[in-house]
């Protein structure tokens, strides 16, 4: 914990990210995969539909902003969504794209 921060503080604040072209949370989108934390140290699991995202840079820095500004670090662990993960994102996507 950092400063009486507890973890549920921090997947509180990571589950208020939108992505910026979809009108859905992350967590929702099942970017978010898992919160860890140990310290003043947050690992933050993240999936993106496929590699090398074009957005890849923003949505890791929108994570990453909530995580500091609660005191903490914050690391980034990437990974590629399963093909059964990246066909339920690919339906929010549609149902719910607004563009950036």
């Amino acid at each position: 914990m950092v400063n009486n921060i507890s973890e549920e503080d921090f997947r509180k604040a990571v589950a208020q990210v939108k992505h910026p072209a979809i009108d859905c949370t992350l967590v929702d989108l099942g970017i978010v995969k898992d919160i860890t934390v140990k310290g003043d140290k947050v690992a933050v699991t993240i999936a993106f539909p496929v590699p090398n995202i074009p957005i890849r840079d923003m949505i890791i820095n929108n994570i990453k902003e909530p995580i500091i500004k609660l005191g903490a670090e914050c690391q980034i662990k990437e990974t590629i969504m399963t093909s059964k993960e990246r066909e339920a994102f690919l339906d929010k996507e549609q149902k719910n794209w607004k563009g950036i």
